[in-house]
Parts: structure tokens; C-alpha cells; sequence
């Protein structure tokens, strides 16, 4: 039995290993981050849209976003926080495609430079010092 729990002990501390290798990996952290960047951004969009954008249009067409229909059993539907979601949701979107866009063409200009300097292969290295030494033998 003692056997069994050494060997139980030994790949627990096997997992918990992998477990923090995972972790430490830099895409995980990155992710992290992204995920808490993420998280404000959304409340910055969200206080835009009910501090900022609502206020505007409940004042130019008149009409409040912030809405409610009555329904059977005293119950309520919340078009206008609805209406909200969808402005956060639009809002961002579009910045994510702009991001995505910038890095797209970040990325192909590097792409570009690689291009711009074709790299020679290895056999045609070589085929040209031996063209270099035949020429300096026959001089």
C-alpha cells in the first residue's frame, strides 16, 4: 500500500508541475491580461454608452433608451437596457476590427521586408564560390 502512495505522490507533483509550466507560459499570461484589459474596456464602453450616448439621444429624438413594456403579470421587458447592449456590443466591435486591422497590416509589412530579400539557397551559395575560385585559378 505504501508503494501505491508513492507513486500517487509522485505524479501528483508530475501535474501540479505541468500545471504551473501551463501557467507560466507566456500566451497564458498574455491572456490573462487581455482578459482583464478586456474587462475595463468593456466598462469604459459601458459607462460611454449610458453616461454619453443614451443621454444624447433621449435628448435629440426625444425618445428614452432606458424604456420599459408592461406586460401580462406586472412583468417588464427592458428594451432599452436591450438597446444599450446592443451600442457596447457595436462599439466594440468595431474598435476590435480596427485593432485587428492595425495588426494585419503590421504584420504583412513585415512580411514585405522578408519578401524584399529573397534569402539564396544554400546550393546556389555554393555553385558561386566555386564559380569565384574557377575564375581566380584561370587568371
Amino acid at each position: 500500500m505504501a508503494k501505491n502512495v508513492k507513486d500517487l505522490a509522485g505524479k501528483g507533483k508530475g501535474f501540479i508541475s505541468e500545471f504551473k509550466e501551463f501557467v507560466m507560459r507566456g500566451n497564458v499570461m498574455d491572456m490573462a491580461i487581455g482578459v482583464i484589459i478586456g474587462g475595463a474596456f468593456a466598462n469604459i464602453v459601458t459607462a460611454l454608452t449610458t453616461d454619453f450616448i443614451n443621454p444624447l439621444i433621449n435628448g435629440i429624438g426625444g425618445a428614452e433608451v432606458g424604456g420599459t413594456l408592461k406586460i401580462y403579470g406586472g412583468q417588464e421587458i427592458l428594451y432599452g437596457d436591450f438597446i444599450t447592449s446592443v451600442i457596447n456590443f457595436v462599439i466594440m466591435a468595431f474598435v476590435l476590427f480596427l485593432l485587428l486591422k492595425a495588426a494585419n497590416k503590421v504584420m504583412a509589412l513585415g512580411k514585405k521586408k522578408e519578401e524584399e530579400a529573397p534569402k539564396k539557397a544554400d546550393d546556389i551559395v555554393l555553385l558561386e564560390e566555386i564559380r569565384d575560385l574557377l575564375k581566380k585559378q584561370a587568371k
